[in-house]
């Protein structure tokens, strides 16, 4: 296969940044279409902070050595100029209210000026009125950093005349100001009473603080006697309170290192180096919590960083050993990045490596991928990137004035999954698409073209079993998120022992540790949104490891199946209940595959009863009804009814959707049932892959749609020499049923070799399969066998009794020369009157028929006609 890539001198990466703002081209031709751009010099706009409702608020230097302050709106791509100081001052922190009526700044003083005057404190918080502008009133004067961010509480009242301000200083606490605005000569909005601001305190004694605008929640870290991650959530009535803490088991945090803030904007003045503990805290409307947390790496050192899945109860520590390499001078230390991707966390060190670590399937490290070298390099992050992820898939870079959306490139997974990659990263980049990306034909269209071209199972994992236990696994989350620890999302998980290649990763090492258990405040009835999606969350993870096994296997069913299927072989009668329960399964899920579009399908399959493969449909509905019932019954009967069916009905429309693009891949058509001739290459191909998905469903205990085996088995005696068809017979690999047999018998001439075939695939045929389909080949000898027992049936429906007084011994109609055969038919034609034809469904065996295989058989006996 041709790489266009490579042709075209295209280069594809892991992750894609797709930009939606910058600076150089939103902000500056704003600018500079209203000031002087002579007086203006170099013009560089300084990213401030991002709000809530996605508005960034920037500065910039005017023309006449003024600082500018503006806010970029991205649904109307329009720049607003909100507020001109009226000399350059060196903005730190600054806010906007959601009304756009306060402007909360922070200003960096330098107390190393020249001359008598120099200010009083480092850091100067402001508080000011621009709707229009007015009043202005310093809220801080203090010598230590001072974070500003106003409250965007999601309110029904289309007028608020009050806004809530957060503060945060260096010194380690945070206060609410709650500031009541009074609207004056109908349209000004100032502050109510700017002297006696009502404030109150929110969170103190901390390390650490990060802020998260989307969910209006305030994490930050205390350590009195052992570090512990708190959170406060506020709410739109006013109210904040302490939601969530959970004790940590964290490196020592030095005490000369300063306070580190999280989301509260950009500082362009803040130093750079940084020698702290660098942690952040990733959430999801799906209640998932992740704390991510590195120290500086220090070059020629092992890159150390530490995953807390909190929804897991988990962490997991990460060594990675660096290659060695000349330091840049500027750059003693680096920190790793971390990105949050909704499924997943990123961590990246430019230059070094790129882990996209599982937040949701985290057991094993055969779900996260690793990448290092050229693989691992991410456009527009180089080393000494300052970023900041957001909410959304959101990356903010606001030293070079850009903000992206980021997304997983499908291209470059594609590219994972060629044969001279390890197998741990053709497993975790199937899963990431299977699973994690948003359902696109195309790239499903080029994994299944994928398996066609490498049919042959890996040695780590099956990759058709991955492709089914996985897409289904995807569809039924997105049903119910309950399920999420009930289902199987792996073939990996099937095997009583792990490859090694999919339990370590090469340079890396991994410490697995327990978390303390997370604590929510409040009662459980009251908690709501994410609060209470999180408690759910950890009362199931609770759950689940008290209880064993709670994933569903699909071998469970293999024990009943083989019962079922001897049953079915001796012809015995099943037990009436359980079969009519599996019967009334099997409609239903049948029921929902017959609402498809049966008239665009090219593959010819649900057209025959096929009772195996109902019996095992109704069976994997029974027990995967009965695993849900068990871990799963506040859902209710008929919700766990509706779950189990359509997960079945999937199952089915998945492998017949399969079987179809690979079809029309291999231009194939109705001709591929015609029995007589040799099959193709391309009929070949679609052998080989049918047999490995009855293969791979076979070691899952899956069903497959009514009619596959069938098909299958046309392939196979189209395909493979007659022996050799024989032999996968023998093997149980191919299944003789009865429309394969009756079509065979039909399709077939009587030539000598067919002959033979025929023969031998009776004779592995149950008696009472044999007699059905035998009756179906125009046959001396199976002519003969249906009327001895024609005979012998209906000889033995009455005793033999008064037969001679019953008599006539006049000549038969028919052949009237033969006295033996005429008293033998007269019987019969006495029998057939008092009794039903055991073989009223075949219309031609009758009392006549039986006369004529008579005299054919003695003709042939004697030599005087041939077979």
């Amino acid at each position: 296969m041709i790489d266009l890539n490579v042709i075209l001198g295209q280069v594809t990466h892991m992750l894609r940044l797709n930009p939606t703002f910058d600076t150089q081209k939103d902000v500056v031709s704003s600018i500079l279409a209203k000031e002087d751009r002579a007086n203006i010099g170099v013009l560089e706009p300084r990213i401030l902070s991002v709000e809530r409702d996605g508005g960034l608020v920037y500065s910039w230097r005017g023309a006449t050595g003024t600082t500018r302050i503006g806010k970029y709106d991205p649904y109307s791509t329009e720049n607003k100029l909100l507020y001109t100081f009226d000399k350059q001052v060196c903005v730190s922190s600054c806010s906007l209210n959601k009304e756009e009526t306060l402007l909360a700044v922070s200003l960096s003083q330098s107390t190393q000026g020249e001359g008598r005057f120099k200010p009083v404190s480092k850091c100067l918080t402001l508080l000011i009125e621009i709707h229009p502008i007015n009043n202005t009133k310093v809220l801080k004067a203090v010598d230590c950093k001072v974070k500003v961010q106003f409250l965007y509480p999601k309110t029904c009242r289309t007028t608020v005349l009050e806004s809530h301000l957060l503060l945060a200083a260096e010194d380690g606490y945070v206060d609410q100001y709650h500031i009541a605005l009074t609207r004056q000569e109908g349209y000004r909005v100032v502050m109510q009473n700017p002297e006696r601001l009502s404030r109150e305190r929110v969170a103190e004694d901390f390390s650490w603080v990060q802020w998260d605008s989307d969910t209006q929640r305030l994490f930050y870290l205390t350590a009195r006697d052992k570090h512990t991650l708190k959170c406060v959530q506020f709410f739109p009535d006013r109210n904040f309170e302490i939601m969530f803490e959970l004790p940590l088991e964290m490196p020592k945090i030095s005490s000369a290192t300063s306070v580190r803030f999280v989301n509260f904007g950009y500082d362009h003045y803040q130093n750079l180096k940084d020698e702290g503990l660098r942690l952040e805290v990733f959430t999801s409307p799906t209640g998932t919590m992740c704390v991510c947390y590195s120290h500086p790496v220090r070059w020629h050192k092992d890159a150390t960083y530490t995953i807390a899945f909190v929804h897991r109860g988990c962490s997991k520590t990460f060594t990675v050993s660096l290659e060695k390499g000349s330091a840049p001078a500027n750059l003693p230390t680096i920190h790793p990045i971390f990105i949050h991707l909704d499924y997943y966390i990123v961590v990246y060190l430019a230059g070094h490596f790129l882990h996209l670590i599982n937040c949701r399937q985290q057991d094993l490290l055969c779900y996260s991928l690793f990448l290092s070298g050229a693989d691992a390099h991410i456009e527009a992050l180089g080393l000494g990137s300052e970023v900041v992820s957001m909410s959304g898939s959101r990356l903010l870079d606001a030293r070079a004035g850009r903000m992206y959306t980021m997304d997983l490139n499908p291209d470059f997974l594609l590219e994972l999954l060629s044969s001279d990659r390890p197998e741990a990263q053709q497993l975790a980049a199937l899963h990431c698409m299977l699973v994690y990306l948003q359902p696109n034909p195309v790239i499903e269209l080029k994994i299944i073209n994928w398996i066609s071209e490498n049919i042959m199972s890996f040695d780590a994992f099956d990759q058709i079993q991955e492709f089914i236990l996985a897409s289904l696994y995807r569809i039924s989350y997105q049903q119910c998120v309950s399920l999420d620890k009930l289902l199987p999302y792996s073939c990996v998980l099937e095997k009583k022992e792990l490859p090694v290649a999919l339990t370590a990763i090469p340079g890396v090492k991994c410490t697995p540790e327990l978390l303390c258990q997370a604590i929510i405040k409040g009662k459980a009835k009251s908690l709501q949104g994410y609060w209470e999606e999180l408690q759910h969350v950890l009362e199931r993870m609770r759950y689940f490891e008290a209880v064993p096994s709670p994933r569903f296997r699909t071998t469970l069913i293999k024990e009943d199946w083989i019962r079922f299927q001897a049953a079915m072989n001796m012809e015995k009668k099943k037990s009436p209940r359980s079969y009519r329960q599996i019967e009334e399964n099997t409609k239903k899920v049948l029921s929902m595959v017959d609402t498809w579009r049966l008239d665009r399908r090219v593959v010819p399959l649900f057209q025959e009863e096929d009772q195996q493969q109902r019996v095992l449909v109704g069976l994997m509905v029974d027990k995967l009804r009965e695993h849900l019932n068990r871990h799963l019954s506040r859902l209710g009967k008929k919700k766990i009814d509706l779950l189990v069916v359509n997960y079945a009905a999937k199952l089915l429309e998945l492998v017949w959707h399969v079987l179809e693009l690979v079809w029309q891949k291999l231009k194939l058509g109705p001709w591929v049932l015609c029995i007589k001739q040799q099959g193709s290459s391309e009929e070949w191909a679609m052998f080989h892959v049918m047999f490995r998905i009855l293969e791979a469903t076979k070691g899952l205990c899956l069903p497959l749609p009514p009619g596959y085996s069938t098909l299958l088995s046309v392939l196979g005696v189209r395909c493979l020499p007659r022996h050799t068809f024989l032999q996968y017979v023998d093997h149980g690999l191919l299944q003789l049923t009865e429309p394969f047999v009756s079509r065979l018998m039909t399709g077939l001439d009587n030539s000598d070799s067919n002959e033979q075939l025929k023969f031998s695939i009776l004779k592995r045929l149950p008696e009472h399969i044999e007699q059905k389909v035998s009756q179906r080949w125009d046959h001396p000898t199976t002519s003969a066998c249906i009327s001895r027992e024609y005979v012998r049936t209906l000889l033995d429906k009455h005793s033999e009794s008064r037969d001679s007084a019953l008599l006539d011994y006049g000549k038969s109609s028919f052949y009237p020369d033969f006295l033996p055969l005429n008293y033998l038919a007269k019987i019969l034609s006495n029998r057939e009157e008092q009794v039903l034809n055991p073989f009223e469904e075949q219309e031609n065996v009758d009392v006549r028929f039986v006369e004529e295989t008579a005299l054919k058989q003695t003709l042939i006996k004697l030599g005087f006609e041939v077979k």
